[in-house]
């Protein structure tokens, strides 16, 4: 040993080699340390602690929960549809004019387009509310009769149901449809998923029954004329029946395979 500055040539140079291998030790846990963890995050379910299974369901029950909710407008393109049929016998039952009710519902369908475009949302499902009350306020002024001004509902309602029954019979659900561009499947679940088209298909035919009772409740009421009861039941209808559907989708998904991300090509 030597008293100069910076101590043994020899000693510093062992203190060096230890030092670096102390930091290579470190570096191989490090990497042992990443490689088991991501062998343990490929593992089946099965293998899984109850933790990272809990976390894993919750992370999937949240994307199906947002990518319904997300297509099917949420609960503002819900009250954007339903609201006005509301309006429209409330105003009947005061006022018992038919014009004075149509334009109302209207005048509502009207404001919910204008407060989303100033907010720079999607005016799809407001639009699609202000289409369907200008249809049945044109038909129920033209006719003087206020229960059509719920016909053009009641029958899209069956056109609907048909054309989700027909799209479940020739393996191109609707659900699927609706769901593949917001996931970012896009049609993989026709051709590469078929656990995923088997989940569309059930949950197609979920809707079918669920948006098929609204009809046969309330088609039988429009021929009794009595508007109060038809308008009241179909707005009481309107949002849970849409929750339900969305619901029993969400459980159905919820137990798919997870989306095949459609593959975008690069020009």
């Amino acid at each position: 040993m030597t008293n100069l500055p910076g101590g043994d040539p020899a000693a510093h140079a062992a203190e060096t080699a230890v030092g670096t291998i102390e930091e290579s030790a470190a570096e191989m846990s490090d990497a042992v340390g990443t490689t088991q963890a991501g062998a343990h995050g490929a593992v089946t379910p099965e293998a899984e602690t109850p933790e990272q299974a809990a976390a894993r369901e919750a992370a999937a029950s949240k994307e199906a929960a947002d990518t319904v909710m997300q297509a099917f407008g949420g609960i503002r393109g819900m009250v954007d549809m339903t609201l006005p049929g509301l309006v429209f016998i409330l105003t009947f039952n005061i006022t018992h004019q038919v014009p004075t009710a149509a334009w109302a519902a209207l005048g509502l369908s009207a404001v919910f387009v204008v407060l989303r475009l100033l907010r720079r949302e999607t005016i799809q499902h407001a639009f699609s509310g202000v289409f369907g009350v200008a249809i049945g306020a044109w038909i129920s002024m033209k006719t003087g009769k206020a229960e059509n001004f719920y016909l053009p509902g009641l029958l899209y309602n069956v056109g609907y149901c048909v054309a989700l029954a027909i799209s479940a019979l020739v393996r191109w659900p609707l659900v699927g449809l609706m769901l593949g561009p917001v996931t970012g499947e896009m049609f993989t679940w026709r051709t590469e998923n078929p656990g995923r088209l088997k989940a569309y298909t059930k949950a197609t035919w979920a809707w079918v029954v669920i948006m098929g009772i609204k009809p046969v409740i309330l088609f039988p009421l429009y021929f009794t004329h009595n508007t109060t009861l038809l308008g009241w039941l179909k707005t009481a209808l309107g949002i849970p029946a849409l929750v339900l559907a969305m619901y029993v989708t969400w459980r159905i998904l919820l137990k798919a395979p997870a989306p095949i991300k459609a593959q975008v090509e690069e020009e």
